[in-house]
Parts: C-alpha cells; structure tokens; sequence
C-alpha cells in the first residue's frame, strides 16, 4: 500500500483512539520524559557558567534526552514485523496527539466560568497556562484558557499530524520531545536564557510551518477575512513567531480580542491585542475547542480526499 495512504489510515486510527480513551491518566511517557528533563537540566545546568558554555551544555543535554529515544524508535522499525511497527506507528502518533485532553482542560474551565465559580474557573485556568490565575478576572479567565486552547491546538494537535506525515515516528517523537524541552528550558529567565536556547530555536525552527497551516486551518473555519487580516496585521507583533499567527488568525476568526496586559508572578507583561470583537468569555472557550476539533477532521478529510486520488490514480491499494 502506498507510504502515504497508510500514514492518513494511522492518523484516523490515531485520532480516533485519543477521541474513544483520551490522555493516559497514569504513566503518561511525556511525563516521564519529563522527570528524565529535569534530572539532566539540574546536573548540567550549573550557574554561574559563561553563555558560550552555558549553550553547550543545553545542546548537549537536547542530545542526551532525545537521542536514545530516536535510536529506540529507530531500533523496533527494524526488529518488528510489518503490522507490529504499524501498531506502534499508530500508539506513538496517539500519545503525541492530545485533542480529548485539551478539550477537557478547556471544558473544565468553561464549565466553571458557566456555573459562576470563578475561584473553580482560576483554579482549572492555572493548570494549563503559566500566569498568575488569582488576579485573573472572569473575562481574564476565558481569555487565557481561550489562548491555550489555539496555541496548544497547533502544538499538541497539528503539529503532531504534520510531523507524522513528513516523517513517520521520527519525525513526531523529535517534535514533541523539542516541544516539551522548550515548554521546559525555554524561559528567558538567568537559569534558563542560555541553556534553554537551542531547544527554544529548534522548536521554532519545527513548529513554523506547521503553526501557518493551524493559522490557515482557523481561518478557513471561522471569519476568514478577519482572520486573514489579524494574521497580517497583528501576529509580528508578538514575541513568538509561531504564536503570533497561531493566536492572531484563531482570535480573528472567533471573532473576540484576546491577548493584551496579562499577570505573571514576575508582573504585569504588556502584550499586543489580538483579534477584533467582544473580550473573551467562557462561549469563546467553547468555541475555540470547536475551532480546533472541525480543524482536525478538515484535516483528515483533505488527507483523505488526497489518498482517494491516489488510490483512483493508481487503479486499486496494489
């Protein structure tokens, strides 16, 4: 069967499988993976250091954390048969996608903010984002969850089946691994500045294109010319390059202002208004998951509809 039409099979399967039993509730991998993180960063990332040194010892713990889970990977696609490997190909893709899971932090959000119990709404709200949910108002509330749920969308969402899609297990593992270094190191904090750089730059350089195609995915699913125009006009404006498209286009085609001055334990951060329209509420939540779960069965369905030519073109599977 074409490499192709067998990948957009593993992503339904993979979809579908996180749709029926959603995040592990124990033993997750990414959190084990994460302990491993935190175990390397605080033997190798020593201050005070020099910033030349101080780069070199992050790249080299990125090295010392991904690199052995690469050759496993890379291991088992040799020594399992043809329907195991598939097997795991589809296990993989399913532990990198966390389409239930977000939906789920962002319900339990939107369902306080519905019954009016904000200190329950802050108290969700601070499990998924990092500012400071006790000096969040109720519209602060929704606004962050509302940004999580599109950011995180092309994170944990679209850029897996990207990712997947251009480079089988390879390809997602290097991207979630990064992914989570970076949500890790990437602070620009004394201790993680430098040492946490090259991740923060690989994770960039990884989630560029695909953070342009969740841009285009909101856009086309929402109001595509408010969309289009906050894309253009308001995401240079942030200080990622990958968020700014993500949330302007999300923000435009939900047709709400998100971003703006936000609390952190460090302060207030000034950050630029995007979108247009009424300030977030907890229907924006709720609408920010619809935007990101159509956008994956968009997706599946012009994977599909692809793999069905290829199929027409070819005269059959053989």
């Amino acid at each position: 069967m074409n490499v192709f039409i067998l990948s957009v099979f593993i992503c339904l399967a993979a979809v579908l499988l996180d749709r029926w039993l959603g995040e592990p509730r124990r033993w997750h991998p990414l959190v084990g993976f994460g302990h491993l993180v935190t175990w390397v960063e605080k033997r190798l990332n020593r201050l005070p250091q020099r910033k030349s040194r101080s780069i070199l010892s992050g790249l080299l713990g990125l090295l010392l954390v991904v690199s052995p889970v690469l050759l496993v990977a890379e291991l088992l696609r040799w020594l399992l048969a043809d329907w195991g490997y598939l097997m795991l190909q589809v296990l993989v893709l399913y532990l990198a996608l966390s389409i239930r899971g977000l939906t789920e932090h962002g319900r339990a959000v939107s369902e306080a903010l519905h019954r009016g119990d904000l200190e329950g709404a802050r108290e969700q709200v601070g499990r998924i984002v990092s500012r400071k949910a006790s000096d969040l108002n109720e519209h602060g509330v929704a606004g962050a969850a509302s940004e999580s749920m599109l950011e995180n969308g092309a994170d944990a969402v679209f850029a897996s089946l990207f990712w997947f899609l251009v480079a089988g297990i390879p390809g997602v593992l290097l991207h979630r691994l990064v992914n989570t270094l970076d949500a890790m190191w990437g602070y620009r904090s004394e201790r993680y500045l430098y040492f946490g750089r090259i991740a923060a730059r690989l994770d960039d350089a990884l989630n560029w294109v695909p953070a342009r195609l969740t841009a285009l995915t909101y856009g086309l699913l929402g109001h595509r010319q408010l969309a289009w125009q906050c894309w253009r006009t308001q995401a240079p404006q942030w200080d990622s390059p990958n968020a700014g498209p993500v949330m302007a286009a999300g923000a435009g085609a939900l047709g709400v202002s998100l971003g703006g001055p936000a609390p952190y334990a460090s302060g207030i951060r000034q950050r630029p208004v995007l979108g247009q329209g009424p300030v977030a509420s907890a229907e924006t939540i709720d609408a920010a998951i619809g935007l990101v779960q159509r956008g994956v069965w968009l997706w599946l369905g012009v994977l599909g509809l692809i793999a069905a030519i290829a199929v027409i073109a070819r005269g059959g599977f053989l």
